[in-house]
């Protein structure tokens, strides 16, 4: 494990949603997450990392243990399919990234593996109340034989949300556990986050779009700043639920980089990626993300 990871890191991303619903909810027809007290949309980790999974499968030909395969006769491969497809759990480890960066959990004949995975996200919350659109069609082919014309369809959308995930990547669960996650994992995971989030193509997913991605990488171990998602602010002068551009309003750093500036003695390196129709500001005035980081050593990750 002489090249695992040795530095903590936080992560920061925000995407935003037009007309799509970013995670439905299976028990509840289906429709975006959202807190009945606050009108916040919610989407889970699982979808975050979903989209990660997809994109380094399907994109970067890379190994996926948590991912939907099927046999030759289209029946679904199961566990312990996949178990047996990798070898042992040190294989599986060894060869699947989205194990070295999640973890997982497996108890399949005899076969058990319980890991904490070192990269951990909470729910997504949108920086904002949403307004949920119940939309209604039709289809042009009959459900069944014998009906004469086609079917209603219906579907639940966000007309826009503006979601901000929150991430750490802890090298203790990396040590303690013997996971060899390396830079290069986490690397190539934040590459699945933002072009992951552009390929989420899908009848119900078209219209995602990556914002802005931070990391921060800390010069030791066992510290963070924490709640960077809460250092954040989207301000307009609108109703939330009116709005449906990210141009509609503007990005407050002020928290944000004011306590990466108080904690500048421990922060090694910063990673960044923006979209060019995100406008920010600071203590009031417009500025670029590249201007208000003068002074650290920043990496600009182009995607």
């Amino acid at each position: 494990m002489d090249n695992a990871i040795k530095n903590r890191a936080e992560i920061l991303f925000l995407y935003d949603v037009n007309f799509a619903n970013p995670n439905g909810d299976p028990v509840d027809e289906n429709k975006p997450r959202i807190d009945e007290e606050t009108g916040i949309n919610i989407v889970t980790d699982v979808r975050l990392k979903r989209t990660i999974r997809d994109y380094l499968a399907y994109y970067k030909g890379k190994d996926i243990f948590i991912i939907e395969t099927r046999k030759d006769d289209g029946e679904l491969r199961t566990k312990d399919d996949r178990i047996t497809d990798f070898g042992t759990n040190e294989d599986i480890i060894k060869k699947c990234i989205d194990v070295r960066l999640f973890g997982a959990t497996t108890a399949v004949k005899e076969k058990t593996m319980t890991l904490t995975g070192p990269v951990q996200f909470k729910y997504g919350r949108s920086l904002h109340r949403v307004n949920m659109m119940y939309v209604k069609g039709t289809t042009v082919m009959p459900s069944k034989s014998g009906n004469n014309q086609g079917t209603f369809t219906e579907k639940y959308i966000l007309p826009y949300s503006l979601i901000a995930f929150y991430g750490i990547v802890n090298e203790n669960a990396a040590s303690n556990q013997k996971i060899p996650l390396t830079d290069e994992d986490v690397d190539l995971m934040l590459e699945g986050m933002w072009n992951g989030t552009k390929n989420l193509m899908s009848n119900s997913k078209m219209g995602h779009t990556p914002r802005l991605l931070i990391e921060v990488i800390y010069k030791e171990g066992n510290y963070q700043i924490g709640e960077l998602e809460k250092r954040i602010k989207f301000v307009h002068d609108m109703e939330d639920e009116e709005i449906r551009d990210i141009k509609d309003g503007k990005l407050d750093i002020t928290e944000l980089i004011n306590s990466l500036k108080n904690n500048s003695d421990k922060i090694n390196m910063i990673k960044y990626a923006c979209d060019d129709r995100v406008a920010f500001t600071f203590e009031g005035k417009e500025c670029t993300l590249g201007e208000v980081l003068a002074g650290f050593k920043v990496q600009k990750l182009d995607y």
